[in-house]
């Protein structure tokens, strides 16, 4: 079976394209951040939270909608759950380290 190679690269291009435009926004929203950094926005980190919620649940919709996904779940959640359990204790072992190491920094410095 042949590849159609002009559809690989029209869904190569497409993808480039999405991602030009997350980074574009990405660009743009610092950008205000910048020209706007002086001015108070109340309440934006419940506002971002909010949204970081509907974007996770729409993402559950995606994923529980996809049958591929849902059927490879026993095949990827041991796995998938090790390498979590694996970052989440790597994560917080950094943190407990570097926490350590800005305390006794700031120790030192008010010894002296």
């Amino acid at each position: 079976m042949p590849f159609d190679y002009k559809k690989i690269i029209n869904g190569t291009l497409q993808s480039f394209f999405n991602m030009f435009i997350a980074i574009g926004f990405m660009v743009l929203g610092g950008v205000f951040g910048f020209l706007l950094r002086k001015k108070e926005f109340r309440n934006i980190s419940k506002i971002i939270t909010l949204l970081i919620w509907i974007l996770l649940f729409i993402l559950g919709l995606e994923v529980g909608g996809n049958p591929q996904i849902i059927s490879g779940l026993t095949n990827i959640g041991i796995e998938a759950l090790i390498i979590t359990a694996a970052a989440v204790l790597g994560s917080a072992i950094a943190a407990l380290l570097l926490w350590k190491r800005i305390n006794n920094k700031q120790k030192g410095l008010h010894e002296e």
